[in-house]
């Protein structure tokens, strides 16, 4: 499997899905990275394209057509190449099929770029159309990594653990209902730092964020002692948390560049929220870190 090392941290990525299986703090030897455990949940850090979340009945429309897709799209159960190897950077890349275009008539340059500086990953995401004149790509990006909490068999409960942000925040979440927004919101936080996790917390679902006023949220214990997982994600829209439910030793910290769909009847791709537009031989790119310690 693909390895990243620095003096201070070890890294794995598959080919499948170009997904982040490994996090290692080699002084210690703690494992960060979920190691999808399929009695809770069976993945690591999936990534999402071309959409975020979820459709209404998987279902889409484009010029007239009529597609089925799956939440989060297929591209986190896809091979992806190897096309770039050094000792402190990975790059993979996925490109349109014959058998994506059954479900996703785009033509796509998917990169997916891991660079590891002592103990801080860089995850960069470069899609590029490749298409001819007039065949614009239509699509939405994200993150899913999770994380082992407790961090460590001395890490104590799930629920001596939070979010901690840099300042105090004002936040509300999106009311999903079948993995749809409901169009309705609910306080979770006003003007505190600290986002204590509970099970309860989740028990409708993931927590879904847009307008949001920080870039960097760290899970660690409540009194902010022991190990800790810290993601920076600069000009990302929307934000997500999650975890399965009750029992459940992860939690998801994922940052987006799109959103599950509205409840109602299925729409044209362009019209859903956070679908991005790149004409022919346009790129877009972004980044995002984690950090650990």
């Amino acid at each position: 499997m693909p390895t990243l090392t620095s003096a201070t941290a070890r890294v794995h990525i598959a080919a499948h899905g170009a997904e982040l299986t490994s996090f290692v703090n080699l002084a210690t030897g703690l494992e960060y990275v979920w190691p999808a455990d399929p009695a809770q949940w069976a993945r690591h850090a999936p990534l999402l394209f071309p959409i975020v979340g979820k459709l209404p009945e998987d279902t889409y429309l484009h010029n007239g057509q009529t597609y089925k897709l799956s939440q989060h799209g297929f591209a986190r159960d896809q091979e992806f190449q190897l096309i770039h190897e050094e000792a402190d950077n990975l790059v993979f890349q996925l490109m349109h099929s014959a058998a994506s275009q059954e479900v996703y008539p785009f033509e796509f340059e998917l990169r997916v770029s891991y660079t590891l500086r002592g103990s801080v990953l860089t995850v960069g995401w470069h899609v590029r159309n490749p298409a001819a004149a007039d065949q614009d790509l239509l699509f939405s990006i994200g993150a899913h990594p999770a994380f082992n909490c407790p961090l460590g068999s001395e890490g104590g409960q799930f629920a001596d653990y939070a979010f901690h942000f840099d300042h105090p925040v004002t936040l509300q979440r999106h009311l999903l209902r079948g993995g749809l927004r409901t169009g309705e919101m609910a306080p979770v936080l006003n003007q505190q730092a600290t986002l204590p996790l509970s099970y309860e917390l989740f028990a409708d679902d993931a927590l879904v964020f847009d307008h949001f006023d920080f870039t960097r949220i760290t899970l660690q214990k409540t009194d902010k002692t022991g190990p800790f997982v810290r993601m920076q994600f600069d000009g990302f829209p929307y934000l997500g948390l999650w975890t399965k439910g009750p029992g459940a030793n992860f939690v998801c910290i994922e940052p987006w560049q799109g959103v599950a769909s509205p409840v109602g009847p299925p729409q044209e791709l362009r019209d859903k929220e956070g679908i991005m537009t790149l004409a022919p031989s346009q790129m877009f790119d972004c980044n995002y870190t984690i950090e650990i310690g």
